[in-house]
């Protein structure tokens, strides 16, 4: 079996993308969006604490004893559920465009139908098992063991510093503990967020390697590839070789008609036609080497076109002027006094 040893090329790069398979880092998407909700969340704290303060007066101060039947419980999940949506809106929409965001930045915009079609494989629960205890599986494991091991830490810490400041909070109001454990939370995350995003530029630059590690390919495929894109080199001969035979026999059924046929007697032979009022210069029909060459004479002698023998003339002939082509006009002359005693024989 080959190595993969050779990069990935542009179609199969095209292919994987097409099935959703990309350098793709869950962690860089995480870490964007939880700097962005923290962040929006300091910046309303002071709208979204001053709303749920209304909330839970409203909540808990009644006029009258509240009816418990259930079009009032109905009722007030309802009010209740679409308060904390509206409250709560700038920050879903900002983990929602952010979320968007860090992804369109690592991969691009990518819709990819064929990474969600139902696939038997999926529910194969052997593979699954083996996935389970995959090396991917460790790394994933040993990344979230570390992140948990930094969130616990911070965690502590940061609670340690705060012990002897919690006992001064028994006589302040529900307001200010409240703000309080904002304010102690907030230091947590964003204390906690610095050396996620390192963790989360190690994981993108890791998922990148493994990524194009992955998309490798061995020589084989890459020829393979080359066939299905540039078409199979014999395929290829054999069509070149047939375009040939086709325009040698187009040229054969030209030598007949043609005026004279310049030779070198060792192996060149042109054909030279003119037809006054239908051709502007004399014109090379047919030419040929060695065997081609031969047959040519061989046309002409059966249909009485005369043969010249002019080794120079026929050698230029051949090297600079194509079949089908007029006679340039450095071998004008030569060409002509040529058909000029031709068809002085012709009478």
């Amino acid at each position: 079996m080959q190595e993969k040893t050779e990069p990935a090329t542009p179609k199969k790069r095209e292919k994987a993308r097409e099935d959703g398979d990309v350098a793709r880092s869950a962690e860089m998407p995480s870490v964007i969006v939880l700097m962005g909700a923290i962040t929006t969340l300091w910046m309303t704290a002071g709208f979204i604490s001053g709303h749920f303060e209304r909330l839970f007066r409203g909540s808990f101060q009644f006029d009258t004893v509240p009816q418990l039947t259930l079009k009032a419980m109905v009722d007030v999940c309802f009010q209740s559920g679409s308060f904390f949506l509206l409250v709560m809106a700038p920050v879903l929409l900002a983990v929602f465009l952010l979320g968007l965001f860090a992804n369109v930045i690592m991969v691009g915009f990518v819709i990819s139908p064929n990474a969600v079609a139902p696939k038997l494989e999926r529910i194969n629960p052997i593979k699954g098992f083996q996935n389970k205890f995959s090396l991917h599986a460790v790394g994933e494991l040993v990344k979230s063991l570390l992140k948990l091991s930094i969130i616990i830490y911070i965690t502590w810490r940061v609670i340690k510093g705060e012990l002897l400041r919690i006992p001064l909070l028994y006589d302040e109001s529900a307001l200010r503990i409240f703000l309080y454990m904002g304010r102690v939370a907030f230091k947590i995350f964003l204390i906690a967020t610095l050396p996620m995003v390192a963790v989360a530029i190690a994981d993108f630059v890791f998922q990148k390697w493994r990524f194009e590690e992955k998309l490798k390919m061995t020589r084989q495929e890459v020829k393979e590839e080359h066939k299905e894109m540039e078409g199979d080199p014999l395929v290829k001969s054999r069509i070149r070789n047939l375009q040939i035979e086709a325009s040698r026999k187009r040229m054969m059924h030209e030598v007949p008609d043609a005026d004279v046929v310049v030779i070198n007697p060792v192996r060149l032979a042109v054909a030279i036609a003119y037809k006054p009022g239908e051709m502007v210069a004399p014109r090379v029909v047919a030419k040929g080497a060695g065997k081609i060459a031969q047959r040519i004479r061989e046309l002409a002698r059966e249909n009485g076109v005369p043969l010249v023998e002019n080794r120079p003339l026929a050698r230029n002939l051949y090297k600079n002027v194509e079949v089908g082509r007029d006679i340039p006009d450095d071998l004008f002359q030569a060409v002509a006094e040529l058909l000029a005693y031709v068809f002085r024989l012709k009478n």
